[in-house]
């Protein structure tokens, strides 16, 4: 093909009219190319321009005045107007006028004098029929356009049916790869037109094809088949590169494709390396300098994604070229090879053009660019489908290794160092790394000494066995393996890849920080090394996909080193507070003697005790008895008898229950621990109705919660709790106070020598401490709050059977309630000096709010609204306490004393409070 545009332009003889076509018209054609083309230029300086390409539509035009046969080349490629005209009119004169144009021809003619590049093909005909309109289907720049975005059936729609029948779906999916379609017709090979033996016309070839038209072999067999037809990419690049230096008659070429690096850094790596086609197996011709220079010039094309046509190398003042490299590198034509997205995939150059019909030196035309560019379009498809393949594979080897790893990261391991070694073991094989080292830097590091600087180093070797392998964990010592990379890498917080030769050896190695998520800091230090090549026993250099691979496992290990962290934290935390159990069991635990005392003690009746009598108050009743008077609430209730308790058991666990209150709080201590539990028991046992309702075991747990509802109480309410921010606030978010009394109570019965539930079933003991939490929870006068209003609504209907354990639950919650809120029932005397304990105890965190916070306390809280303390006591009674009462004795007779009780003690806080208003008033007046 190189040899036609000269042997038609010296047939092309000026004043020269074909067949069948007027002198004038000839020469009139001859005219209007002349005047439409631009004048000529002095010299034959460097081209930079991409001419005629898919990417640009620049075209330069620039010549010199001594025109060579390959000038004349040059200037016919660059006027297409008169060769257009030219062809067009050799062709009518070897066969029959035209009946009619096809449409999109006719457009094409139209559109001539605004698109001077579109060229005219007039197909080659074994046979003098004439030519038809299907026949000549020329699709221009817009059109081309166009088509490339259409889908394939709207696309074809712009070809006669016999085109479309002559192409594949692999060829009508990539429109861009030819910017002419031809009729099946035409020959598989171009045809020399200075051959004497041709016994046809001349033949004309579009720029845009390599002479085979749409029958090219090369684009044939990427478009169709792909890499399966050429084998590896190198083979591909190589094939690549060997048709078109003989396409365009070059003398050498190289290829190259861009890697990306870390960072978004891009580079050039050979494929094929400058070397002449005619010795592709041989010793390369060319210098190192001569390397430089095309690497220079393709590092050019690749920044600009734009082709380089030098017709003169040596006058070209952006490269310096010596004496040695003009002898041998005279012309260059290099274009970028790219995806349809514009990205630049790699780089094709070649260099001294030759005229194959006499061998003489060339330029590299216009027509070259255009033909070039288009194959490397269709390389840069295939490229660029290649590399999504091997995206998509290496993802989904990634995804299995990430699987794999998170397997291994959720199971149970019974050391750090086994865990490391299963996820350094996933990513060996799909790297093809030899080995693989995971080093831990111990706590106190050193910027100087690299050898101390890690505490533990997790060695693998990967030995590969045909088509498996195998991985050992090998035991190294830190003196014998290298730890200067990890050693950059920790202190550098950066990924490493390199390669390192010498004469012993040449290795491949990459590092990767593994980071604490919170802190940033690097924990540990991956590194792989020797990445093995499947083809041969040389090393590779590890690719970015390697760096992904390695990443991850640094990310997982990262988890894996924070999750022993946890774990080591954990347990080490778990070991102190066993300590202080330890300790908290001893100091709780009553003193031996103790135990024994009120085991031998003999324990007086409830009438002697007056635990049956609702009057009765935890407040006025000597140590000794309150105990006493415990073990016969559980003794007179059965639950001894009925749940097995051992009765040294029971002695142990009560005195452990009352050394758990803290005797420095006024109020809420183990006199009103014993308050509370007396009135529920004087419930139970004065009402056979409750016992009915309630099982044995909600019976059982009801006296264990009253008795341990306020134990390790703190003299300060849960709001105080939660603005000082104190670790039972952390610990339980909303009622802290009772959460940690249940907790507490837990600890104490599952104290050595006070576990009274041992008798029971495991379930049992589930739903014991299951009522014992509820009941304990419901002392919270927020939750009562809640809750009321329901229990005031179920009161009020007639027949409540309280079979329902939705039912029972609130039952037990109200009579919690009343249980704790007891003290409101007393006798006048009791009741004035427990409410004077209580006021001691608000007045007493109303202090510490003051002088902690700064802040006015409530008014209950409020040391300076001690004098209000009778109209408070009035407000309290008649918002909680006798709504609550009116309504348990309406449910139950026997409960009406605590309801009278109440009732008599607002009466004399009423009183109080008028004899103190009076005597307010007095003073006010005086």
């Amino acid at each position: 093909m190189p040899c036609l545009h000269s042997e038609a332009l010296e047939s092309m003889e000026p004043g020269s009219v074909s067949p069948g076509a007027s002198p004038d018209a000839g020469a009139e054609s001859m005219r209007r190319g002349i005047v439409s083309d631009s004048p000529m230029v002095q010299g034959t300086g460097w081209f930079f321009s991409p001419l005629w390409s898919p990417r640009s539509r620049l075209h330069s035009r620039k010549f010199g005045d001594g025109t060579t046969s390959y000038q004349e080349d040059a200037w016919l490629d660059d006027h297409s107007d008169f060769t257009r005209a030219y062809f067009l009119r050799r062709t009518s004169a070897v066969s029959c006028p035209q009946t009619e144009m096809s449409p999109l021809l006719s457009r094409f003619q139209r559109r001539s004098s605004d698109h001077s590049e579109a060229l005219m093909k007039a197909p080659y005909r074994r046979n003098s029929s004439p030519l038809r309109s299907s026949d000549l289907n020329v699709l221009t720049l817009t059109d081309r356009r166009l088509a490339s975005n259409l889908s394939v059936p709207e696309w074809m729609d712009h070809f006669g049916p016999d085109v479309k029948e002559s192409h594949s779906p692999c060829c009508l999916c990539l429109p861009r790869c030819s910017r002419f379609q031809f009729s099946p017709c035409q020959p598989r090979a171009p045809v020399c037109p200075c051959s004497s033996s041709l016994p046809h016309p001349p033949q004309f070839f579009p720029p845009t094809s390599c002479g085979h038209g749409d029958g090219c072999p090369w684009m044939m067999g990427l478009l169709g088949e792909g890499l399966s037809c050429m084998g590896s990419l190198a083979e591909l690049c190589q094939g690549t590169v060997i048709h078109v230096g003989e396409l365009l008659g070059a003398e050498g070429g190289s290829l190259s494709l861009v890697r990306k690096h870390c960072g978004g850094r891009s580079s050039l790596e050979d494929v094929i390396a400058l070397t002449s086609l005619g010795h592709l197996n041989e010793g390369n011709p060319y210098s190192q300098a001569h390397l430089e220079l095309v690497k220079g010039i393709m590092g050019c094309v690749m920044a600009t994604a734009s082709p380089i046509n030098l017709r003169d190398a040596s006058e070209d003042p952006r490269f310096n070229l010596a004496n040695d490299q003009t002898s041998k590198i005279r012309t260059v034509l290099s274009v970028p090879i790219s995806n349809h997205r514009g990205e630049v995939l790699g780089v094709l150059l070649m260099i001294n053009k030759r005229n194959s019909c006499d061998g003489s030196r060339s330029v590299f035309t216009n027509v070259d660019e255009k033909v070039l560019s288009n194959h490397m379009d269709v390389l840069g498809t295939v490229l660029d489908n290649v590399q999504l393949y091997e995206g998509a594979r290496q993802e989904a080897k990634r995804s299995k290794a990430l699987i794999e790893m998170a397997q291994v990261l959720s199971k149970e391991h019974h050391s750090l160092e086994v865990m490391l070694s299963k996820m350094a073991a996933t990513i060996m094989p799909f790297t093809h790394a030899q080995y693989c080292t995971i080093f831990i830097p111990s706590e106190q590091t050193s910027d100087t000494e690299e050898k101390t600087l890690f505490s533990r180093v997790i060695h693998l070797e990967c030995e590969e066995l045909g088509s498996t392998c195998q991985i050992y964990r090998r035991e190294h010592d830190l003196r014998n393996i290298d730890p200067s990379c990890a050693f950059r890498t920790l202190t550098s917080m950066e990924t490493l890849n390199m390669s390192k030769s010498s004469d012993e050896l040449k290795r491949s190695l990459i590092c990767c920080p593994v980071r604490n998520e919170r802190s940033e800091n690097v924990i540990a230090v991956c590194q792989l090394m020797n990445k093995q090549s499947r083809a041969s026993d040389e090393m590779e250099v590890f690719n970015r996909y390697d760096e992904r691979l390695l990443e991850d496992l640094a990310v997982y290990c990262g988890l894996a080193l924070q999750y022993a962290q946890a774990v080591q934290i954990t347990e080490e935390r778990r070991a102190s507070i066993e300590v202080t159990q330890e300790v908290l069991a001893y100091h709780i635990t009553a003193a031996e003697q103790e135990i024994q005392a009120l085991q031998e003690a003999t324990i007086p009746s409830a009438e002697l005790l007056n635990i049956l009598d609702f009057h009765f108050s935890g407040f006025g009743v000597p140590e000794d008895a309150t105990t006493q008077s415990t073990i016969r609430m559980f003794l007179d209730l059965n639950l001894v008898q009925d749940f097995n308790i051992d009765y040294k058991s029971l002695c142990q666990w009560v005195l452990t229950v009352k050394r758990g209150y803290r005797n420095n709080v006024p109020y809420h201590n183990w006199h009103h621990a014993v308050s509370t539990a007396q009135s529920m028991f004087a419930m139970l046992m004065a009402t056979d109705q409750l016992q009915t309702i309630f099982s044995r075991l909600e019976i059982l747990a009801l006296m264990i919660a009253t008795l341990n509802h306020d134990v390790d109480h703190r003299g300060v309410n849960n709001s105080f709790i939660e603005r000082t921010h104190q670790p039972l606030a952390q610990l339980y978010g909303h009622s802290s106070l009772e959460n940690h009394h249940y907790n507490l109570c837990v600890f104490i019965l599952n104290n050595t020598g006070s576990q009274i539930l041992s008798g029971l079933s495991a379930e049992e003991h589930k739903a014991l401490l299951h009522l014992i939490k509820r009941a304990i929870l419901a002392t919270d006068l927020t939750v009562y709050m809640e809750r009321r209003k329901e229990f005031f609504s179920l009161a009020n209907k007639s027949g409540v059977s309280w079979k329902s354990e939705k039912q029972r639950d609130l039952l037990r919650s109200m009579l919690m309630t009343a249980s704790d809120l007891s003290a409101i029932t007393k006798p006048w005397p009791e009741q004035k000096r427990i409410a004077s304990l209580v006021a001691m105890e608000f007045f007493a965190q109303g202090d510490k709010e003051r002088e902690e916070f700064k802040i006015k306390p409530i008014d209950i809280m409020n040391r300076e609204n001690s004098t209000r303390l009778p109209y408070m006591q009035v407000e309290y009674i008649d918002e909680v306490c006798y709504p609550l009462y009116k309504t348990v004795s309406r449910l139950f007779d026997s409960c009406s004393p605590l309801l009278n009780g109440c009732k008599k003690n607002r009466e004399n806080w009423l009183q109080l409070a008028d004899e103190q208003e009076k005597e307010n008033n007095e003073n006010f007046t005086a």
